[in-house]
Parts: C-alpha cells; structure tokens; sequence
C-alpha cells in the first residue's frame, strides 16, 4: 500500500467521526461534508509523518474550518418542503387551519469524498442527534457552540477546545457553562413541577397519538370544544385562523401525522411545546393548554419567523 493509500484509508477510518462533530456545530449536512473535504485536503497538504494523533489532529482541524464557517456564513432560513401541519389539518376538515464517490478538491487535491447530502438522510440524522438540541445549539455564538459540542457532547478536553478556540481554559469553560445553561434551561421551581408534569404527560399523549393516526385517542384528549388558532404564516390562507371542535382538530391532527413523525417535544418559554424542525430548522411551535380536567382546551401554532426566533427553547430533560 503506498503512502497516499495508506492516509485515505486512515482517513476515512474517522471520517463519521468527522462528519458528526461538523454536523453538531454547523447544523447542515452539505456544510458538514464541505468540512470534512476541507479537513481532507488540510491533511493531504499536512506533513502527515509528523502527527502523533491522528484522530486527534483530525477533529481539531475539522472543529476549526467548522468554526470558521460558523462565523463567516449569513443566516439563512431554509424554507420547509411541504405544507406544514396546519395546511394538511385544512385539506382534511375544510374548516381553518390545522394542521449525504470519490472527489477533487478546488486546488486539484484528490481523496476521499463523502456522499452528496440527501434531504431524507439528514432529517434522520437530526432526529438521532435531537430536533430541539439543534434549534438551541443554532441560537448560541460560534464560540459557544464549539465549546459545548466538543466538551460535553464529544468529551474533549477543555485545554484542547481553548487551543481551537484560542482562548484560555478558563474562558472556555465560561462559554461551556454559558451553552449549557441555555441548551437546559432554567429548571422548574417545586410550585411548577406538577403542572409541567401534566403538562408534558398531555402533549406526549398528543404527539404519539398524532404519529399512530389514532384518532379515538386523541378525542380522549381534546375538550369538546377545544380551538386550534394559527398565525398568518402557519395557514395557507396567510392570514390567522382558527379551527373548532374535537372533531375537526383531531382529524387535523391525524392528516398531519406525516409532521408530527419528525416532531419533538421540547421547552418553549419555559412550557411544554411540540417543535417541528425539518432537519433541525425551527419551523413550527404547538403549544397545548390543559385544563383542570387534563383535556386540551387550546392549541396554538406558530410560525412567523420573527415571532419564532425570539422563543426561548431548551431540550426537555
């Protein structure tokens, strides 16, 4: 095996190791695998004999060209494929609204080139890694999110992240400390406890019967005269709306069982949501109300982007 086969095959011994590492600090499957082709040609240019750890090398020079991409990129919002639930709830109830072969980098350096991303594997690879994970991890600073994700997710040494991030160990444990707390949130108080415990109980029972298209059960959750309200950008219409009634909410539920496969419960405003996230984009909030009684007596849906980005979401522990 010749020198140049011998550091592909090293390569590619890491390279899902790589990818995931990119993907949690850049949230995108294409911009992962760019990452790693960089850290390819990185190495390919890199006098190879003289690294002690490869793997260590290897994560270090991906976390870096990652964090670079990470400050240099515009925020983008990826527009969802499909009508979301509110539109699929309308068309069923006719009432309202409900419902990653071999490649050439550009300086001519050939190696190791992962497959293209598919729209389908990365919204299974965001449901492994979490929805709600993500659409918190998209809200921290470059810094802070390199520091949580090779610390606490990746387990590296705060002394190695404070070399990637050149800053001190100190400081870096500040910026891990800071991610964490708004990736986990604020912590319930014991008056609270109870009700998010019924809370979360409800809207778990909501989204599974949801995923099962069981419609019986989720009339066993909805108030008789429970009402679904959706701003202008959760309708088809464009304009607000709403839907009344067990009857046509559940069955908006049940023909948005599509959406709700790949939807998480998460922490949004300190309340128990579900969070619709096609490969970690933050594109829809269901917020339950539960009465007395532990019926739902309200939904309401949220899709404006300025409205969704000033939520406070955190993972569900």
């Amino acid at each position: 095996m010749s020198d140049s086969e011998w550091l592909a095959a090293a390569f590619e011994s890491h390279r899902e190791h790589l990818r995931s590492v990119a993907y949690r600090l850049l949230g995108s499957m294409s911009d992962a695998e760019d990452a790693v082709q960089d850290t390819w040609l990185r190495l390919s240019g890199a006098d190879a004999d003289a690294v002690a750890n490869l793997g260590g090398w290897l994560t270090t020079a991906c976390a870096r060209i990652s964090l670079n991409m990470l400050r240099s990129r515009r925020h983008r919002r990826e527009e969802p494929v499909g009508a979301p639930w509110p539109a699929a709830a309308e068309a069923a109830s006719a009432a309202g609204a409900a419902g990653a072969a071999n490649g050439t980098g550009e300086d001519g350096a050939s190696g190791p080139a992962g497959a293209p991303a598919n729209p389908e594997d990365e919204a299974v690879l965001a449901d492994s890694v979490g929805l709600a994970l993500l659409i918190v991890l998209d809200t921290l600073t470059p810094a802070e999110r390199l520091a949580f994700v090779l610390h606490d997710l990746f387990a590296m040494p705060f002394t190695e992240v404070a070399a990637v991030l050149d800053r001190s160990a100190d400081a870096t444990r500040q910026l891990a400390s800071r991610a964490r707390r708004r990736v986990r949130g604020a912590p319930a108080g014991p008056d609270r406890s109870a009700d998010l415990a019924r809370q979360r109980q409800v809207t778990e029972a909501f989204l599974a019967a949801s995923r099962g298209g069981d419609l019986g059960a989720l009339l066993a959750l909805l108030d008789s005269d429970v009402v679904l309200r959706g701003d202008a950008a959760a309708t088809p219409s464009g304009r607000p709306a709403a839907l009344r009634g067990a009857a046509a909410v559940g069955r908006g539920a049940v023909a948005s069982g599509g959406r709700a496969a790949h939807s998480e419960l998460a922490m949004v405003d300190g309340e128990v949501a579900i969070v619709w996230a096609p490969a970690g984009r933050l594109q829809l909030v269901l917020r339950l109300t539960v009465g007395p009684a532990g019926k739902v007596t309200a939904i309401d849906l949220t899709a404006d982007p300025d409205r969704l980005a000033h939520l406070q979401i955190a993972v569900l522990t």
